[in-house]
């Protein structure tokens, strides 16, 4: 017998809280919760879940922590941060910090359901993919082991940058815009009001990452179109 996803739901608003919980019960998930920032890290880097969903606002530790600590055990435990709506460096501090994707407050539980499945989706594979990816002379990808080097020094990779790297490989001939990668690689439908700043922000850390200096060679942004990763 299968068992049922697994996710963890750290809020300290009851409403919110116990409301989320039934909704993921009623969608066939397997749901843990905690009311406060370090029950919620102690339960996080347990290893049991499929999914964090991860309040910013929290008493005792708050979400950003929480996200940073996770990173640092474990690069693809997949992570939905919940923000308030107006908290824009909220928003980008945490995709900073390694979260997969984030929803805003007040937020439609429908619209949630289908973020933590389609970051659930992408988490679990199943296609096709390359084992390694080679940018130029100096940059090797360890796909499956989310690692990699530069001029001989190691990288580390979340899962989320992972995807974006290798979707983009997978279409390097040409520019891939924001918006496809929303489709393609966070799994958002499309011709929704999207915010593409995600894209954005992990771009910006894959290119902390993967080039020497300031100026792209591999991770190449093509105005009016998108982005293209240069393989040579």
């Amino acid at each position: 017998m299968n068992r049922k996803t697994r996710v963890l739901i750290v809020e300290d608003e009851p409403a919110i809280r116990e409301g989320l919980e039934d909704v993921f019960a009623y969608h066939g998930y397997e749901v843990d919760s905690a009311t406060d920032g370090e029950a919620g890290l102690h339960k996080a880097l347990s290893g049991r879940h499929d999914l964090v969903l991860l309040d910013v606002m929290l008493p005792l530790l708050d979400g950003f922590r929480i996200c940073e600590r996770i990173r640092e055990h474990d690069r693809a435990q997949p992570i939905i941060m919940l923000t308030a709506r107006t908290a824009d460096d909220d928003v980008i501090h945490g995709l900073r910090l390694g979260a997969d994707d984030y929803v805003s407050k007040p937020f439609s539980v429908t619209q949630l359901v289908l973020r933590a499945q389609a970051v659930l989706r992408r988490a679990g594979g199943g296609e096709t993919r390359p084992r390694t990816i080679a940018l130029g002379e100096d940059v090797s990808i360890d796909v499956a082991n989310l690692s990699g080097t530069r001029a001989q020094q190691d990288i580390a990779f979340t899962r989320r940058e992972m995807d974006l790297l290798v979707y983009l490989a997978a279409n390097h001939e040409r520019a891939v815009s924001r918006e496809e990668l929303l489709h393609k690689v966070w799994g958002h439908a499309r011709g929704a009001d999207l915010e593409t700043r995600t894209v954005d922000i992990h771009v910006a850390k894959l290119r902390r990452k993967i080039e020497a200096d300031a100026e792209p060679r591999h991770l190449l942004t093509v105005r009016g179109a998108g982005y293209r990763l240069a393989l040579q």
